[in-house]
């Protein structure tokens, strides 16, 4: 859809509003155009003789009652301005929650930032200057133009000829201010994308040594938006200027042509002073288009951004997108056949894999990085959908779960066991923020947090700071596992949870999976040799395809690169 008709589809929700405020400002303006006469009057009355108390009494009047129109109209066109931007900034955070994970994979968090702050606000630019008062300029200009025909036709004759023919000099300027204005918003979307870069790895960048580095690549990205908006302002200048000087040229020409004729007696030099105010009300309408135009090309670009993101495919809506407890048994897992690549240059990352997950008891996906194993978890999760073969949960091809249903069963702990700003308490309900305190507490206790709540200034209402700052990566690894209990999930999906976890803290959380595995499907991801021989089943991945599978005793004798792989890890671990 063109970015004017996305435009106008935003606004039309608040047309009623934006008509009220529009006549407002319109009728603030055109008081202001009863000035130059009244003004035509007072001269007159002073070449007469008389006392000029009426028509300058009704000057005040007109000016104050001008003021009070224009800034009423104002402040509604400001009100709806904030709810455009408010509602737009709703729908697109609502549709990014709603992407899918490769379209997110695709952009950067900073120039996704970008386009919910700065692109969502200039729509509020384009709504007050960009349509509202072009419309109002251009009734205005055809107002003021009637009225310095109604004074003199020759003038008006003049003055068009200067001002549309500088005109149509400016007009052509305008696809170059255009195409400016969205390079600059892309620009500053990838001056966030540059910051994010850094603050995502603070301390990567400063253990490195690369902060300044670093700081010249946020410098170069910075100094590219400024060069882009310093290309948007020298053009938007030119257009401004050119559009004056044409003023500016239509005084020059009409005072003297009618300088002319007021010394032949063909023109009152009160009309002339009445048609020069005309000509300098001009400026207002004719500056409100220009600014209205440049503000359109800005609006049009940042809905040209937003539509970018909406436009990208989303996850199916059915159900309701909030996730509850899993209700009923442990579920099995079948895939059969199954192969996923990532779409990228890389061999794909699942090549006829195929394998079981009994309902209930533990499962271990074990091999060498790159084999596959998080993509299983990926698309279990349905982040990603599989090319071929089928993929079955309980007993259900996967794609026939509602989505909300199917993650509502699941409980997902990620390998970098990510913790969000707020508190503790926040952090552990995120997933189940109906459970109870009898729950949490529990959870708290069979993950050993207990001993964190405890030394915490404020327990569980404690803030974690950003991206859990403040807590060892074995904390962060517990919450995000007590997060996981807290759901009660009929299939538990564990991504290398106990690798930052020391030797005490490993037993225990392993006594923990062991007893939820009587209860429900556990399919663990791990290295940690410790971690998986007690398991029911372990699958061996290789190079995106299923290599063998079996117990750990069987698999030592049976098999070359489980064996290597534990006689790896047995050394790595010291035992």
């Amino acid at each position: 859809m063109p970015p004017l008709r996305l435009l106008l589809a935003r606004v039309r929700p608040h047309r009623g509003v934006l008509i009220r405020a529009g006549l407002l400002s319109l009728a603030g303006s055109g008081a202001g155009l009863a000035m130059p006469l009244m003004a035509k009057h007072a001269v007159d009355t002073f070449a007469e003789g008389r006392s000029p108390a009426a028509p300058l009494i009704a000057l005040t009047a007109l000016v104050l009652a001008g003021a009070c129109l224009s800034a009423y109209g104002s402040y509604l066109m400001s009100r709806t301005g904030e709810g455009v931007v408010l509602r737009a900034r709703d729908q697109l955070v609502g549709r990014i929650m709603r992407l899918k994970v490769p379209a997110v994979d695709r952009l950067t968090p900073g120039d996704l930032q970008s386009r919910v702050t700065s692109d969502t606000t200039l729509l509020r630019t384009v709504l007050s200057s960009g349509l509202v008062e072009s419309f109002n300029s251009v009734l205005m200009l055809l107002g003021t133009i009637a009225l310095m025909a109604y004074m003199d036709l020759t003038l008006l004759g003049v003055t068009l000829v200067v001002v549309v023919g500088i005109g149509a000099v400016t007009s052509l300027l305008m696809p170059r201010i255009q195409r400016a204005q969205l390079k600059a918003q892309e620009s500053v979307g990838a001056m966030g994308a540059a910051l994010d870069r850094v603050l995502q790895a603070f301390r990567t960048v400063k253990a490195s040594g690369a902060e300044e580095r670093e700081t010249a690549a946020v410098a170069a990205a910075a100094r590219n938006a400024h060069d882009r908006g310093v290309t948007v302002a020298k053009w938007s200048s030119v257009s401004d200027v050119t559009m004056m000087m044409s003023i500016q040229l239509a005084f020059l020409a009409v005072l003297g042509v009618g300088g002319a004729r007021v010394a032949s007696g063909s023109l009152e030099i009160s009309s002339l002073i009445a048609f020069l105010l005309y000509l300098f009300y001009l400026m207002g309408p004719i500056g409100g288009l220009v600014e209205g135009w440049t503000g359109l090309q800005s609006g049009l670009a940042a809905v040209r951004r937003i539509d970018e993101v909406e436009s990208l495919p989303g996850e199916p809506t059915e159900g309701s997108c909030g996730l509850t407890k899993g209700d009923g048994g442990p579920l099995g897992v079948t895939f059969q056949d199954v192969t996923f690549g990532y779409g990228d240059e890389r061999a794909p990352a699942h090549q006829g894999v195929t394998f079981d997950v009994p309902a209930g008891g533990m499962v271990a996906l074990v091999g060498p990085s790159g084999a596959g194993k998080s993509t299983v978890f990926s698309l279990l999760e349905r982040f990603y959908d599989h090319e071929a073969g089928t993929i079955t949960v309980g007993g259900r091809d996967i794609r026939d779960w509602p989505l909300a249903e199917l993650r509502g069963s699941l409980a997902y702990v990620e390998q970098d066991a990510p913790v969000l700003a707020g508190t503790l308490r926040e952090n552990l309900l995120f997933a189940a923020p109906d459970a109870d305190e009898e729950e949490l507490a529990a959870a708290v206790t069979r993950t050993r947090l207990d001993a964190l709540v405890a030394r915490l200034p404020e327990g569980l209402d404690t803030a974690v700071g950003h991206r859990g700052v403040t807590l060892s990566g074995g904390e962060r690894q517990r919450i995000a596992i007590a997060r996981a209990l807290l759901r009660h999930p009929r299939l538990l999906l564990l991504d290398e949870v106990t690798s930052q976890l020391d030797a005490v803290n490993e037993q225990a959380l392993r006594d923990v999976i062991l007893e939820l595995a009587e209860r429900t499907t556990v399919l663990v991801i791990a290295h940690r040799l410790s971690t998986v021989r007690h398991a029911d089943r372990i699958v061996v991945l290789e190079e995106g395809r299923v290599r063998t599978a079996g117990t750990h005793e069987g698999l030592i004798d049976g098999d070359e690169l489980y064996r290597e792989l534990a006689t790896t890890q047995l050394a790595a671990d010291g035992r």
